[in-house]
Order: C-alpha cells, then structure tokens, then sequence
C-alpha cells in the first residue's frame, strides 16, 4: 500500500530504509505474532530490491530488473506491511527523549507517527573530492539508477578505470574485463580488498584480474580528473594520466546517520546498537550497513553484508517484541569476480598463522586462518565445499588441527562435532 501525504498513515512500527534489514525487519515482526500497524518507509521510487547483483549479474546483462525484487506487490498486502518509496524523513521528534515513541517529519511534508522506531538507513557512496569529479562519465554505485547508468556508459566505453580495490569495484572491473573492455584498477592503498580478506588473498586476486587482462596499481592516489565536459583521464599523485572514457569510483561507504545523531544514538562508526539491535533509548533499533556492535574480540564493528543485515534485522524484530534475540551466526561474506567465487566466514582480524588447502594456482582452494591454533577464519575461491564445512565448524565452536587444515586426504567433515 502507498499512501500520499493526504494520507494519515497510523502509529504502530516506523521502519526508515526499504534494503534487505528494513524489509527482514517487517517480515520477522509479522512472523513473531505482531498485529500493530507497520509501515517501511524508502527514499527511492523502487519497492525493495537486492543490491548484491547490481555489480555482478545485472551489470553483465545476466540478470533482468524485474527479477531484482525482493518480493512482489502482494507480499506486502498479504502482511498488512505500508510501504512507501519515493519519500525521505528529514527530522525525528520523540515525545519523550526516553522512549521510542513519537513522529517523522519528511521532505514532501508527511508527518508519520510511530510507537517504535527502526533505523535500517544504510548509507550513500563516498565521494572522491578531487578536481574535475563532477565530470560526465564518473559514476558511483549504490542504486538500480547508478547500475543502469552505468551499464549504458559501460557499453560504448573502451578504456574504464575502477578507483577503489574493494569487492565492488573488482567486480565491477571482472564484469568490464570480460566484456573486452581495457581496464584499469587503482588502489590507493598497498593490496586490494584491504578492509576485508587477508593479504595472501589480495596478492592472489591482483594477479587472477591481471591474468583476465585488467591492469592493477597500487599505491595509486588519484589527484583529479581530466576532460571538458566528460571525463577523458584520471590523474595520479605521482604524474601519471590513466585514459578513460569511463570511471568507476568505489571507495568505501558513509552511513546515513543525521537522524540517529539527532538522538544521540551515533558513534564515529555508525549507529549505536547491543546484540539484539537496541539503541540506549528503549524502543528504537537499528540494523544492517548502519548499525554498530561491540565484538568481544575485535571490539566496534559495522560489516557491510545481506547475511549480517538479515540477522541484525531479525535480532532487532525479536527485541521489538520483548523476545531474546538468537545468537547472531558467525560473519559470511561472498564476492563474484569473473569466474572466481570468494567465499568468506569468520573474521581474519587478529590471526597469527593462516594455513593453505589447496593449490592457489588451479584457482580452486581455501586459506584457514588461526589465533593460537583456533580456527578463527576461512577464504575459500571455488572451493564450496571447504568453505560450508568450515563455517558449520566455526558456528558448533569446533576447531580443525593447523596441522591438519592442508591435507588434501583428511577431509574437513572430519572435524565436524557428532
């Protein structure tokens, strides 16, 4: 259901931001016996959609929009689920600051009113701030409108040059390779994928994309862009001019957090929240790409994924209702980059020994990764096998020996807890 600003949209749950947490976090209520009014409220003209494939399959042409959607119009009939798209909440006002309860005032002049309150907000692109950045040509890429765009520019380019080593611009630079484009890939930092996977995994994944034929450069700051009114060029700190016709920048996420802020809910990182999704004020949660929790090794964390937003969203659901939220499963991340499947669980932060299965040059093998003989972590590349045997390890708090983790002839299963 839609409803226009002429129409009073009644109290009950207010869920701002229609991605993957917003839509789990609507679902999981009605699942968990909720029967108050709950209404999703989106920024974009677009009822939720996955985002994943707009750097994979939708930008090679593999997957069409309409099979994007997260659910049909029905679905949100059928659970008396209020969506509306196309419309920003611009301020928060609550009728007491120690508690949930209160109204959202938006940009087209809706007040919607709420009992409690769920940020699922997510964030926009980090911006590069350069000369020439506001050139034709340069895309970023979070939206259905950012993908489109792109693939039309991406079509009737020839030279394209991807800021940003991270899982989405490699995969936007796989999918630009193997559509015969030149591609250049420049990562200001020393390996790519720095933020997420080990280094002996950023050296493998530089040298599989410069065997598709992308050109990789670290250590590459870019100082500006050339060009008139499109962009033709990126310039480089050290004096270098890469050709382009177009340019992809990816260079991180900054979360939309104006309006937790404006509670008092908001660190450095993010938006505040425990294990089970709460905020220190007693009836607001948060979830997905926005949210912040305490890791008892690792301490804050905000992790950027669909699985850690399905599983904040249903632990922040379940505190709604005044039910113990479950154990949040251990982090699983995945990237597809041309042929090359990365699969991830756990967090490598901390390690002191990684141990190798496999042979890294068949393009088929795991790296385990261990803090004093604990397997912590495991980064598997077309090996699925390896990677769902291991994540059930890390999620029973099993252990497979480091002197057993390379044998080809010992397999994983046998370290599975009976």
């Amino acid at each position: 259901m839609d409803y226009t600003a002429t129409s009073p949209v009644p109290a009950g749950t207010l869920i701002i931001g229609a991605g993957q947490a917003g839509l789990q976090l609507a679902s999981t209520l009605r699942e968990l016996g909720e029967t108050a009014p709950i209404t999703v409220v989106g920024g974009e003209s677009r009822p939720p959609y996955q985002r994943p494939p707009l750097s994979k399959a939708f930008l090679s042409g593999e997957a069409a929009e309409q099979e994007l959607a997260l659910r049909g119009a029905d679905y949100y009939a059928s659970l008396g689920i209020t969506l509306i798209c196309g419309e920003w909440v611009e301020e928060l006002q609550l009728h007491d600051a120690g508690a949930g309860a209160g109204k959202a005032l938006t940009r087209s002049g809706q007040t919607l009113s709420f009992d409690r309150l769920a940020l699922t907000v997510g964030g926009t692109p980090r911006r590069l701030r350069a000369p020439g950045a506001d050139l034709e040509g340069i895309h970023y890429l979070r939206t259905l409108d950012d993908a489109l765009a792109l693939r039309e520019s991406l079509n009737q380019a020839s030279h394209v040059v991807v800021v940003g080593g991270g899982f989405v611009g490699l995969e936007i630079a796989a999918a630009a390779t193997a559509s015969g484009k030149n591609v250049t890939v420049l990562e200001a930092q020393d390996r790519l994928m720095a933020r997420a996977v080990a280094p002996v995994m950023s050296q493998f994944y530089a040298d599989a994309h410069r065997r598709r034929g992308a050109r990789i450069e670290l250590d590459a700051a870019v100082s500006g862009f050339r060009g008139t009114d499109r962009v033709s060029g990126v310039e480089l700190a050290d004096g270098r001019v890469i050709e382009a016709d177009v340019v992809v920048v990816g260079i991180g996420l900054i979360v939309h957090t104006d309006l937790a802020a404006s509670l008092g809910l908001t660190s450095e990182l993010g938006i505040e929240v425990d294990a089970g999704g709460r905020t220190r004020i007693p009836g607001i949660v948060a979830a997905g790409d926005c949210a912040v929790n305490s890791h008892p090794l690792h301490g804050p964390l905000r992790l950027e994924s669909v699985p850690n937003a399905i599983a904040q969203a249903k632990a922040a659901a379940a505190s709604l209702m005044g039910r113990t939220p479950g154990v949040m499963p251990v982090p699983w991340f995945w990237s597809d980059q041309a042929d090359l499947k990365l699969q991830m669980a756990g967090l490598t932060m901390g390690y002191d020994e990684v141990v190798i299965r496999g042979d890294m040059d068949s393009e088929c093998f795991s790296a385990l990764y261990y803090r004093e003989g604990q397997v912590v972590s495991i980064e598997s590349v077309n090996a699925p096998r390896d990677y769902m045997t291991t994540r059930r390890i890390l999620e029973s708090g099993g252990n497979i020996p480091v002197n057993a983790a390379g044998n080809l002839d010992i397999p994983l299963k046998t370290h599975l807890r009976r």
